[in-house]
């Protein structure tokens, strides 16, 4: 056993859900993919899986285009929904290319069919595919318009019998208000659902808390930015807030 397997963090998780914004993947250029950042996520995708922990991936679409921004620029609703769903697909093979350079199986599976680039979504060949230790990013949210990639996310989470769901973000949890603006935000190290959906916390949206808390499925907020914060949330160390009934 090596040094860098002494000090891995342990975990009790054994399969759990990733859910990034496509902002995360876009680095400081302000749109698009930016290569180096998509690597780096895919790192420590990489890392928690050889921890023996089977990972499931949603990513938004945020950083090519989004529906409802689209939507309230004049473009009608649903087809501006349908083109941020295709948005999460181009997201999801940049992922899938960045971790299969790194060794690790990917399967992408799109909640709406295109075979030729992707498998369609069919919930227990999803988890045949976990159940192989294949990274599963599912794409395309839940292949209808007015659903969020958070909704999307909790829906396969609860459906792929995911123990938790970490939300990773720009800050290392969740706060009272915006602590980008706010020097005296509070971090919650615990909060509860029904106290995210009072009092509008932005964790996710409505209809994905109220899912989660119907189905008792923790949410874990951390910081996507610092290196190896995945790994770590997943053995209990450094900072997060968890959302719980």
């Amino acid at each position: 056993m090596t040094t860098e397997d002494t000090n891995q963090p342990q975990t009790t998780f054994k399969r759990v859900m990733l859910k990034i914004s496509g902002e995360a993947l876009m680095g400081d250029q302000g749109f698009g993919l930016h290569p180096p950042t998509v690597e780096r996520i895919a790192r420590e995708v990489q890392t928690v899986q050889s921890m023996g922990v089977e990972v499931c991936m949603v990513i938004g679409g945020g950083n090519i285009f989004r529906g409802l921004q689209g939507s309230a620029q004049g473009m009608e609703r649903t087809t501006a929904d349908y083109m941020g769903m295709l948005a999460t697909v181009m997201n999801a093979l940049a992922m899938q290319s960045a971790l299969e350079s790194l060794g690790v199986f990917t399967r992408v599976i799109s909640a709406i069919p295109m075979d030729q680039v992707c498998e369609p979504y069919i919930r227990r060949r999803a988890v045949r595919h976990l159940e192989k230790k294949r990274v599963c990013i599912f794409a395309a949210g839940t292949g209808n318009p007015y659903f969020t990639t958070d909704t999307a996310a909790t829906l396969r989470a609860n459906e792929m019998s995911c123990e938790a769901i970490f939300k990773g973000t720009k800050v290392d949890g969740v706060y009272d208000k915006d602590p980008v603006k706010h020097d005296d935000a509070k971090r919650y190290d615990r909060v509860s659902y029904d106290e995210v959906l009072q009092k509008h916390l932005g964790v996710m949206d409505a209809s994905a808390i109220a899912l989660a808390r119907d189905n008792n499925l923790p949410i874990i907020v951390f910081s996507l930015d610092e290196p190896g914060g995945f790994r770590g949330i997943l053995g209990g160390q450094g900072t997060y807030t968890t959302v719980h009934g």
